[in-house]
């Protein structure tokens, strides 16, 4: 019997596989080596590339596909874990707080309207009703407090206006409700002590007279105008009011875009006295306009007469033709 070479392992030795061991990389046997030489860039086998090329079946790339992915997911988690409390900190500066402390106010709108009734009674007086204002009077001020809030007895007092000018609190139970009124051909100020709790109001005691509020000074009127484009003006302004005042709707389609509501027929046209055109843009304005209106008798029952009234109006021009878009009250000073 012949002795196996010890370098060559039999495929048939017991503990190894048919066939034996192959080479460790089935690329290195001849035979793959000589394919792998067919199969290079240009040969018309299909085979694979060299070991320097890209290898496997596909599943390295999806390796960094998943990678990338993760880090992404990874980046953007950080991100938002960063900016959340940054977002609601800034929120938290940004806000002002208003404190509660859950304390009632001083209920300054039930005030008001009660010393409105209150002044309506307290400034109409007449000895010949003196009993009947003390009884109404009664229904404001609160016990103990003087009847007649002072009142002599003697004289007159008409009231004619009276208006909510200011409330000063001064607790939640206490305030001087300021009022501005017209009575006896004079402008003044009325402060009245009102006196809440619990939803009850009184008067708590005697009103007192305040001088009017100062006239403001007006500043000068505009110097900077467009003496060619009042000219231009005075026709259509002039038919607009025309149907502006009495109310005449296929002519105020004809002047105005959209069209305006009119004064259906309460004031007629009595002459278009001044227009102020500031400088401006060549197809856009918003001029003044003061008219005098011969006051309708048929609408007031009233013999008339003429009344002026300045105007604000914003103008466009179409195809040549200058439009109303819009008509309110003009804050512009009024000339003598």
């Amino acid at each position: 019997m012949a002795r196996r070479s010890s370098g060559v392992v039999d495929a048939g030795t017991p503990g190894y596989p048919p066939g034996g061991f192959g080479p460790a990389d089935p690329w290195d046997a001849p035979e793959e080596k000589g394919r792998r030489g067919k199969g290079r860039r240009g040969s018309g086998g299909g085979g694979r590339g060299d070991r320097g090329g890209w290898g496997g079946s596909g599943g390295r790339w999806w390796i960094y596909v998943g990678r990338v992915i993760l880090w992404a997911f990874l980046i953007v988690v950080l991100v938002n874990g960063v900016r959340a409390p940054f977002e609601r900190f800034t929120e938290k500066s940004a806000t002002p707080t208003t404190p509660t402390s859950g304390k009632p106010a001083f209920p300054a709108e039930q005030a008001s309207s009660y010393a409105l009734s209150f002044a309506d009674v307290y400034l109409n007086y007449d000895p010949a009703v003196a009993a009947d204002r003390e009884k109404q009077l009664a229904q404001f001020i609160a016990p103990g407090v003087d009847p007649q809030l002072g009142w002599g007895n003697a004289g007159k007092s008409v009231l004619r206006s009276a208006q909510v000018f200011s409330v000063d609190a001064q607790d939640v139970n206490r305030a001087v409700v300021t009022l501005l009124v017209q009575a006896n051909d004079r402008l003044f100020q009325l402060a009245v002590p009102v006196y809440a709790k619990d939803g009850a109001l009184a008067i708590s005691g005697r009103p007192a007279a305040l001088p009017a509020p100062p006239r403001a000074a007006l500043p000068s009127a505009n110097q900077d105008r467009d003496s060619a484009l009042e000219t231009e003006l005075q026709e259509p302004l002039t038919g607009f009011f025309k149907a502006y005042g009495s109310g005449d709707t296929s002519s105020l389609q004809r002047y105005s875009d959209p069209p305006v509501t009119g004064l259906g027929n309460a004031y007629a046209l009595s002459a278009l006295k001044e227009i102020n055109a500031p400088q401006g843009n060549a197809n856009s304005r918003t001029v003044n306009a003061t008219v005098v209106w011969q006051v309708s008798p048929v609408q007031n029952k009233a013999s008339g007469g003429t009344l002026e009234q300045t105007y604000q109006l914003t103008m466009v021009k179409k195809d040549g033709n200058w439009y109303v878009t819009d008509i309110r009250g003009s804050t512009l000073p009024a000339a003598s």
